[in-house]
């Protein structure tokens, strides 16, 4: 691993899940990890419900924007962290590969969306303890 580690999240849309997850490893790392996100289809535009309850935690990631996931952005990750997208991403000998199963909040209320950001804020600390254990 890096100095700086590198964590590339990963969910169909890159709207919703994988923006969500950016924006607390980007939050709560302080710029100690280099985080990244991408879709395997992305979508048109950050989920506004993804944007509200990231909003309720002080985060504001209304600038995202979905993008592709490109081969380079998983071979030069630390860490990829898929959020159920399948079989889409490379596979490159030596890097952390995790599947978080987590519900797509496309579609969802906001009392919907909140028990999958407070589940992704969880996972992101628990990723986060493991990579920079004196944060």
């Amino acid at each position: 691993m890096t100095a700086k580690p590198t964590v590339l999240f990963v969910c169909i849309h890159n709207a919703g899940r994988s923006q969500m997850a950016a924006g607390y490893m980007s939050a709560l790392s302080n710029g100690a990890v280099e985080v990244r996100s991408g879709g395997s289809e992305p979508g048109n535009e950050i989920n506004p419900m993804a944007i509200a309850v990231m909003a309720e935690e002080g985060i504001d990631i209304s600038a995202g924007v979905p993008r592709l996931m490109t081969t380079e952005q998983v071979r030069d990750s630390d860490v990829v962290i898929t959020m159920g997208c399948g079989d889409v991403c490379p596979i490159f000998p030596g890097k952390r590969y995790e599947d978080w199963e987590l519900v797509d909040p496309k579609g969802k209320s906001l009392e919907e969306v909140r028990p999958i950001r407070d589940d992704i804020k969880a996972r992101v600390q628990a990723l986060l303890a493991e990579l920079l254990p004196t944060v």
